[in-house]
């Protein structure tokens, strides 16, 4: 038995999007004041250090999907906080997850239509994660919150 593995970093970091039955978009919306959260013209995006992030993915799939798993991972110098633990967030910024469209077959509700897509969340250290058994053909949103925590220059994976 024999096993061999090897990680590497591409040459060109600015990478063309694939389409391979899902379209995922990432967007960083800054909590307390937008100018601490802003996209450059190159492309990057500059946070403040101390700023809280809310990072909002938008999932698209054209058909119906089994066992999905969206990971996220976080850009060095930042961490997730979980804002279902007291003391962590107050006022109106919760983590949520919440189906903005969906295609309905056979023309009926689905009982748990009213809540949230994923089935279990996950926020680690370098990542964000949602897991679900089964997903139907739509367009999906989750949100979490982050927080600049290292002061210099990072590289968004």
């Amino acid at each position: 038995y024999y096993r061999i593995a090897l990680n590497y970093a591409p040459s060109n970091l600015q990478l063309n999007a694939v389409n391979y039955g899902f379209k995922v978009e990432r967007t960083y919306v800054a909590i307390n004041d937008s100018s601490h959260a802003q996209k450059q013209s190159d492309g990057t995006w500059k946070f403040k250090l101390g700023e809280k992030i809310k990072v909002i993915l938008i999932m698209t799939t054209t058909q119906r999907r089994y066992h999905i798993a969206l990971v996220d991972y976080l850009p060095a110098g930042c961490e997730p906080l979980n804002t279902k633990l007291k003391g962590t967030l107050t006022g109106d910024t919760q983590s949520s997850v919440t189906r903005s469209n969906r295609n309905l077959y056979y023309s009926g509700c689905r009982p748990y239509s009213t809540i949230g897509w994923t089935e279990h969340e996950n926020l680690r250290d370098e990542r964000a994660e949602a897991f679900r058994s089964l997903l139907w053909s739509g367009v999906y949103e989750w949100t979490y919150v982050m927080r600049a925590t290292c002061a210099g220059t990072f590289i968004i994976p």
